[in-house]
């Protein structure tokens, strides 16, 4: 079952990626549009996919998806968008071959990273249990995000105000954990402390935001401009309710995660804190995801993400592939509604960028801490010594990988060079 809930994802997210219909890379919304209104040719729409997702496929999706056995989403939706953008679609014979070709790009993901983990287990440096550590900081980090926004969108002092306030909140709730205040009968209530800090954090994101209302003179109606675009989306809810079930159920079924927060959750057994890492995700994504959408046409084959907090939370996986069609359903109906709720309130819209780019800085920290503290634990000394010179070399070399992936790229490097050492005998097992 597990096998064919990852088959069945590859195959119709590939398809939708062929029929133009959604791709997963926020950046490629715009181009797919360009490329519905003939000013892009599709092969130029293939090489262009190409290029902006096979380097995240192999230096962001694929070294996340190893080191916690668990998939990320972009290792498969990423490579889906290649797939479906690259195949011809007026070829009657087109879409067919995308969907054939998508499923077995599934299939061999969840293949290989079985073979991966088996494989560990012969190597003179077992290190796929150091490598847990790389997502260590991101957990904790995580709930700066929302402050790391503020700071971003209104003010430095503002954002100051919302990272104390998270920080106190978390120290609260740590407070209550010791004192066993919260009780439901004879069962202490345990608060996640992250969680609570992250909470916080986002209702002063989005308090501020909505105190930014739009000028009624220099409005935009963004409903109307582009309601044939929006009329398109929703032509082909059938196709998202469809993938939006699979990515759900499978989600339920511990086999993939969202983003890299909720997926090192998972690896640690934290499946409630990683379904309230996922909704604070999806809560600050919807804006981003909303106006692409409206304004290209292309909607994106997990929507606003609400689908793996269903996942997540949903306490059975056949409940979850049903609710799951119904939240992506809902979201593609109401994507009118969310058109005239970000023209009202702008600040709201223009939150969606800075959200984005708030979690990919924090990420990009957090992940090279923990990348280096993981590679360490594999080669003491040598592990940051290695980091410390691929984050620099590569900075210097125009970054061809991407900042994020510094830190999981280098300590898995750092690990094959352990086990090539100890092969050469110029390195002892600890």
């Amino acid at each position: 079952m597990e096998m064919m809930f990852v088959i069945l994802i590859g195959a119709v997210a590939a398809v939708l990626a062929n029929m133009n219909i959604a791709v997963f890379n926020d950046g490629l919304r715009p181009i797919v549009s360009e490329h519905l209104e003939g000013r892009l040719k599709r092969r130029e729409l293939g090489l262009t996919a190409f290029a902006m997702s096979f380097g995240l496929v192999v230096g962001f999706g694929i070294p996340f998806t190893i080191t916690a056995s668990i998939i990320l989403i972009h290792s498969i939706l990423l490579g889906t968008d290649i797939i479906g953008l690259m195949t011809p679609p007026k070829n009657k014979w087109g879409t067919a071959v995308a969907a054939i070709v998508g499923g077995l790009y599934g299939w061999g993901l969840l293949i290989g990273l079985e073979g991966f983990v088996k494989l560990f287990e012969y190597l003179p440096v077992n290190f796929l249990e150091p490598m847990g550590e790389v997502g260590t900081p991101v957990v904790v980090t995580f709930m700066a995000f929302p402050a790391l926004a503020v700071a971003m969108q209104f003010s430095v002092k503002k954002g100051i105000i919302t990272f104390i306030v998270a920080a106190l909140i978390r120290q609260l709730a740590v407070f209550v954990n010791n004192s066993e205040f919260l009780r439901i009968g004879d069962n202490v209530v345990t608060l996640n402390q992250e969680g609570m800090a992250l909470i916080a954090g986002m209702i002063f994101l989005f308090a501020f935001a909505m105190r930014e209302k739009a000028d009624e003179a220099a409005s935009v109606d963004l409903a109307s401009i582009f309601s044939e675009k929006v009329k398109q989306i929703k032509k082909n809810v059938a196709f998202f309710m469809i993938i939006g079930a699979l990515i759900a159920g499978a989600t339920n079924l511990l086999l993939m995660a969202g983003d890299p927060i909720s997926l090192n959750l998972l690896a640690e057994g934290k499946q409630t804190d990683a379904g309230i890492a996922a909704a604070a995700r999806a809560i600050g994504f919807i804006p981003l995801v909303a106006s692409t959408a409206i304004a290209t046409g292309v909607y994106s084959p997990v929507g606003f993400t609400l689908i793996f907090v269903v996942g997540l939370f949903v306490p059975n996986v056949w409940v979850a592939v049903i609710v799951g069609a119904i939240v992506i359903f809902l979201e593609v109906m109401l994507l009118s509604s969310i058109a005239k709720f970000l023209d009202k309130y702008p600040g709201v819209r223009n939150s969606g960028e800075n959200i984005r780019s708030a979690m990919t800085k924090l990420l990009e920290v957090a992940l090279l801490i923990g990348g280096a503290n993981a590679a360490n634990m594999i080669a003491p000394g040598f592990g940051f010594f290695f980091i410390a010179g691929f984050y620099l070399l590569n900075e210097v070399a125009g970054r061809p990988i991407v900042r994020m992936a510094v830190g999981p790229v280098g300590a898995i490097a750092v690990g094959v060079l352990a086990n090539i050492f100890v092969l050469l005998g110029i390195m002892q097992v600890s």
